[in-house]
């Protein structure tokens, strides 16, 4: 069974919803482990820093969200040790992030299914729609090959869905294998599985957010990120 997802809380701009941001948090990462927040191609260069308060980490990724084509977390918990990069806060121009070396475990496989279009824009309706529809195909095939229930998301271009797993960060490149088993599988010219998501420092789409590829015009439209389905 799934919860339904809740009535958008959106900032007065209209580029934010902290309440989504903040229940991503609480589902993606384990109370008192850090995470690195981490902002790419600002007018800043990265915009980074380590967390263990996820209330100021939210607060962080709705003061970020528009003012660059994605606000991302790290999935899987970070050496402790980076905290004193930028202690519960941000940093303009950062150059050192979360490396793969830097990894404690696994805690979730990710795959990202994307409408193929030309880069650096949005999808449009039909696009997006599609690459949920790809997700939803493939979340039932999964099912009856025996998966769990996965996390269902809107990434803002196309979807999301996300398995917990408890693997070692070296994980023998299970995971590599997987999106590319998946990719063979579920790929065509409108859709296609993200086959890089598979090292363990990958940072993912933090939902609430603005994903802002591009200019927002109307056949290509600036989205706020979503949860969909999350399992009970």
């Amino acid at each position: 069974m799934t919860t339904p997802t809740h009535k958008a809380m959106v900032s007065p701009k209209g580029d934010a919803d902290v309440a989504e941001i903040r229940r991503t948090l609480d589902l993606l990462l384990e109370p008192g482990q850090v995470a690195e927040l981490r902002v790419l191609n600002t007018q800043q260069g990265t915009v980074s820093g380590y967390f263990t308060d996820f209330d100021n980490l939210a607060q962080a990724a709705a003061a970020n969200s528009g003012k660059a084509p994605g606000v991302y977390v790290t999935l899987n918990p970070v050496n402790p040790d980076l905290l004193a990069r930028a202690n519960n806060r941000v940093k303009k121009y950062a150059r050192e992030t979360t490396a793969d070396r830097d990894i404690l475990k696994r805690r979730w496989f990710p795959i990202d299914f994307d409408a193929v279009r030309a880069a650096g824009i949005s999808s449009t309706d039909v696009e997006h729609e599609l690459a949920l529809d790809r997700a939803r195909n493939c979340r039932e095939w999964l099912g009856s090959q025996g998966w769990p229930e996965p996390i269902f998301a809107d990434s803002g271009n196309g979807a999301h869905l996300l398995y917990r797993v408890d693997l070692p960060s070296d994980d023998n490149h299970l995971s590599e294998r997987c999106l590319k088993a998946l990719a063979a599988k579920f790929d065509d010219t409108a859709v296609s599985v993200d086959v890089g998501n598979y090292n363990p420092a990958r940072i993912w789409k933090i939902y609430g957010t603005l994903v802002a590829k591009g200019d927002d015009v109307p056949e290509r439209p600036h989205r706020i990120s979503r949860l969909l389905d999350v399992p009970e």
